[in-house]
């Protein structure tokens, strides 16, 4: 259930307050007084036995008094009496409700959700603030102010959060669209209310404070929705580390970390920020439509002191200063002092006029070397520093420039009034450099997290061998064993392309002499046990032996030590590999870590013995591609290894990202691998090379978590014949998206017109991208590709967020109609919606595209009315499966 009924918490035509109370200090008295007093325009019915009227409201003794059903009920009594009520208040007909009280846990909470269930009342709480939403005049929450109106949405895990970023914004004059505190999120979480705030109209930013997710792959499926159509901007408690568990491997210890949440809101495309105050200020910027391209900063100011500050904070941040042309330096020089700073920060001195502010950012937003300008003043007794945001102001309205401007106007009482006219103009302003920095670098993590925002990896066509791998697996579990050995770790990693080190099994040290022998040159001795996970901390692993008799007496001395420090430890012998001499590779760590929320995880960052020292990992959800596996290896302190330095190449990065790429697909085929750890990953400018792994399994019978981020469905592929030509149909990948505008640029303008409502030729920026990187839990596009790999037909759902219904779309290219493509295009959406498990499907339809017309009544729908009188619903509906 998502947003079922949260209209009726929205929009209510009358409020119930349940627990009302005249007591002064009391919760019930503070609702009492902000339900009563915040503007609603229906009844506010108090309900207590303690009083004949509330606040001169009449008062009513029970639910089953009331004389008109409530759309909303707000309640406050204690915690045993809210499962009762909750059934009452279904029972009369009302469709949501807020529960304030505290305490509604075990039992008592399933009873609350028994009692809603069979009356499909929602329920936001128990444990919460409560919910206000300023542009309905509704304040059903103990909160000790009503905020103004605004564009920003509020959804808290936390009522004290939720209380003092309203008392934050109050003093900062924001405003909000909706504040709702979820509370222990017994049935409303933020999953639904993303899905809902998507598509409100008053809301153009969505801020969340979010303390644990239940359910990962709802909450990044509404995530992503609603991060298309507006900024989504988290604050998440806990980064600390001590969420960690002991772990199997490196990489296991991940699981649980804040790193997961790190990157499922940079995978949903939203933004990550720190605090209350980098939340507003963060979501004010995007609301406003401030967007960047880059990550190069150009820097106007009147101080020094303060340019270097800026350029510090930039650097600490991971941003870069703008190069400015020889053409910007040429006619900064001409108009500025002769002691200007003649580079990026422009330093105009502390003298500087309004009027060199004014040409001096002119000539900055014409050059194109920079994304965003950011325009500093210090004060100063020479200069009135309101005369300068004037200027500021003037020029921004005589030039619409794209890139955006910030600004920092340093100090208090004698900048204030800058500030203001400078936000009030669209150019947010800060009091430091170091704010206005951070407030750029949201916008760059922003446009990053966008672009990794819809990409949904289609499969390879270098498939893995899986049946390989699911024979390791087997082959351990068949034997009892959660650890695989270090050849089956290789063999498993080899079935899915990652390279690994020639080695030899053996049984005895003589044998391990043999084996050195044959490679003829130096080898590693490693013992062999599938009880021993660390080798090295017990003596397990000895390096660079140079001849088979020093091999020999090695492994015999290597069985004692282990025998003596693991003497429970099962030994099969050992394993004998070539010594790689890569002297300029750098040691990396890849690996797999199941979260307990999110999954499968794939993890990256430096490898070799100090790992756990000096940290430096950054994980990803899988499934990766080639962009999304790049951007976790830039994301590390490592990389900066990698891409060369000194006498040292750069590393293949390729082959880097081709690791975690198939790391992830592992991760998906095989749910019963608990923990995998390279560690050596040797990369240099040849290529990779896994020196060590270590991989465990789950435990028999333990179920194993889902991915949070549905997998390429390559099993609704499948070729077939039509008209005489073979096709393949397919799910629509995200790479299609020059297909798809190449599809519409060779239709007729007729086709296009009926298909999208609209007499454009080709496809807008961006829609080509929207609609070919889709989320496969709630949408399905299924393309028709000729043999040479063009796209000649698309059919579409897209599903409700109850997955009740869902509305389809077709189009065939125009040389490639009257074919019977259209229908084989129809038939196989529709076998889709109804192995989901849709209700229904419908579609609007013009009333002049009479083939459409008949065709969908041939596949049994019914014409209904459409909103729009030129276009006709069709209606198809699936009978319910039998009952089991």
């Amino acid at each position: 259930m998502t947003t079922r009924n949260l209209d009726a918490l929205f929009h209510p035509q009358a409020i119930a307050l349940v627990g009302a109370s005249n007591a002064p200090g009391s919760v019930g008295q503070v609702l009492s007084r902000n339900l009563l007093e915040s503007g609603f325009a229906g009844p506010v019915l108090p309900v207590t036995l303690r009083a004949k009227a509330i606040r001169s409201a009449i008062a009513y003794a029970s639910v089953g008094d009331l004389p008109l059903v409530p759309d909303l009920a707000v309640i406050a009594t204690p915690a045993p009496t809210v499962p009762g009520l909750i059934a009452e208040l279904g029972a009369k007909g009302c469709r949501a409700a807020v529960v304030i009280t505290a305490g509604v846990n075990g039992p008592l909470r399933q009873a609350m959700l028994d009692a809603a269930r069979p009356h499909l009342l929602r329920v936001m709480g128990p444990n919460c603030l409560g919910f206000i939403s300023p542009p309905q005049g509704i304040n059903a929450s103990f909160a000790h102010l009503t905020p103004a109106p605004g564009g920003l949405a509020l959804v808290s895990q936390s009522g004290a959060v939720a209380a003092a970023a309203i008392d934050w914004a109050q003093a900062r004059g924001i405003g909000f669209s909706h504040i709702l505190s979820i509370g222990d999120a017994a049935d409303v979480d933020f999953g639904d209310l993303l899905d809902y705030l998507a598509l409100d109209a008053q809301t153009h930013g969505i801020l969340l404070y979010v303390e644990s997710l239940t359910d990962a792959r709802k909450f990044l499926t509404a995530g992503r929705i609603a991060a298309r159509t507006k900024p989504v901007v988290v604050v998440k408690a806990g980064r600390g580390a001590s969420g960690a568990k002991a772990a199997f491997s490196h990489t296991g210890a991940l699981a649980g970390s804040d790193l997961a949440y790190d990157a499922a809101f940079r995978r949903a495309g939203m933004l990550r920020v720190g605090e209350l105050r980098e939340l507003f200020d963060a979501a004010s910027a995007l609301a406003a439509g401030l967007r960047v391209g880059g990550d190069r900063l150009a820097v106007l100011t009147n101080g020094g002191g303060a340019g270097v500050m800026a350029a510090d904070a930039l650097e600490a941040r991971g941003g870069r200063l703008a190069e400015l042309s020889p053409a910007t330096l040429e006619a900064l020089d001409a108009m500025s002092p002769a002691n200007w700073s003649r580079g990026n920060p422009v330093d105009i001195l502390g003298d500087a006029r309004a009027h060199l502010y004014a040409r001096s950012l002119e000539v900055l937003l014409g050059d194109a070397a920079a994304d965003a300008i950011l325009v500093m003043n210090c004060p100063t007794a020479v200069v009135d520093s309101t005369e300068a945001a004037d200027a500021v102001v003037e020029t921004l309205k005589a030039h619409r420039y794209h890139r955006p401007v910030l600004a920092a106007w340093l100090g208090q009482s004698a900048v204030a009034e800058g500030r203001r006219r400078l936000a009030a103009a669209g150019a947010p302003a800060y009091e430091t450099p170091d704010e206005a920095v951070r407030a750029f670098m949201h916008l760059v993590d922003h446009r990053r997290n966008q672009a990794a925002l819809m990409r949904t990896p289609a499969a390879e066509p270098d498939a893995p061998d899986r049946a390989a791998a699911r024979a390791v697996v087997a082959q351990a579990q068949a034997s009892g064993r959660r650890v695989l050995t270090d050849p089956e770790a290789r063999a498993l990693l080899r079935a899915y392309g990652v390279p690994t080190v020639e080695s030899l099994e053996v049984e005895t040290p003589e044998a391990a002499a043999e084996a050195a022998r044959r490679f003829g040159r130096a080898v590693a001795l490693k013992i062999l046990s599938q009880d021993i996970s660390h080798k090295s901390d017990v003596g397990g692993v000895a390096l660079g032996l140079t001849d088979p008799e020093s091999v020999a007496a090695e492994a015999q001395a290597m069985l004692d030590r282990v025998r003596a420090a693991r003497p429970e430890a099962r030994i099969q012998g050992f394993v004998v590999q070539p010594m790689i001499r890569r002297p300029h590779a750098q040691e990396l760590l890849a690996g797999v870590a199941q979260d307990p929320t999110f999954g499968p995880l794939v993890a990256f960052g430096a490898g070799g013995i100090g790992v756990e020292v000096t940290p430096d990992r950054v994980v990803g959800l899988p499934p990766l591609d080639e962009v999304l596996a790049k951007d976790m290896v830039g994301r590390t302190r490592v990389s900066r290894l990698l891409a060369g330095y000194r006498d040292r190449a750069p590393a293949n990065l390729d082959a880097v990202a081709a690791v975690l790429i198939a790391l992830a697909r592992l991760a998906v085929d095989t749910p019963e691998i608990a923990e995998l750890d390279i560690n050596p990953l040797l990369a240099d400018v040849d290529g990779v090379l896994a020196l060590d792994a270590r991989i465990s399994l789950r435990p028999e019978g333990e179920p194993p978590a889902r991915t949070a981020i549905i997998p390429y469905p390559e099993g609704l592929s499948r070729v077939l014949e039509v008209g005489g030509e073979p096709l393949t149909l397919r799910p629509v990948r995200p790479q299609d998206g020059p297909l798809l505008a190449e599809m519409v640029e060779k239709s007729a303008p007729e086709d296009v017109r009926l298909r999208f409502r609209s007499g454009f030729r080709t496809l807008p920026p961006g829609w080509a991208e929207r609609l070919s990187q889709i989320d496969y839990d709630r949408e399905m596009a299924l393309v028709a590709e000729d043999p040479g790999g063009a796209v000649v037909g698309v059919s579409r759902l897209a599903c409700d967020p109850e997955g009740e219904s869902g509305e389809f779309a077709l189009m065939v290219r125009s040389d490639h109609q009257e074919r019977g493509l259209g229908r084989v295009l129809l038939g196989a959406i529709l076998d889709h919606a109804e192995a989901r498990g849709l209700g229904s499907v419908w579609g609007d339809v013009a009333r002049e595209n009479k083939r459409m017309l008949e065709m969908a009544r041939s596949f049994g729908f019914e014409r209904r009315p459409a909103e729009e009188f030129e276009r006709v619903r069709v209606v198809k509906t699936f009978s319910a499966p039998p009952p089991t």
